[in-house]
C-alpha cells in the first residue's frame, strides 16, 4: 500500500484497513512461534502499512 492510496481512503476505511493488518500481524507472530514463516519480509511490509495508515489518521486529526 503505498501513501497515495492511504490518503484516497476514507476515515472509516483506514480504521478497518488497520484492523485487518493488525490481525495480520498478529498471525505473522504466533505464525513465527509454531512454525516455520515462508516470508520473513511480510512482518516489515505490515508494520509499515500501518504505520502509514496511523500517519494519515494522525494528520487529518492534526488538521481540524
Amino acid at each position: 500500500m503505498t501513501g497515495k492510496e492511504v490518503r484516497g481512503l476514507t476515515a472509516e476505511e483506514i480504521g478497518v484497513e488497520l484492523k485487518r493488518l493488525r490481525d495480520r500481524l498478529y498471525q505473522l507472530r504466533t505464525q513465527a512461534v509454531t512454525e516455520k514463516v515462508e516470508d520473513n519480509s511480510q512482518f516489515r511490509k505490515v508494520r509499515r502499512d500501518i504505520a502509514r495508515l496511523l500517519t494519515e489518521r494522525r494528520s487529518r486529526a492534526a488538521a481540524k
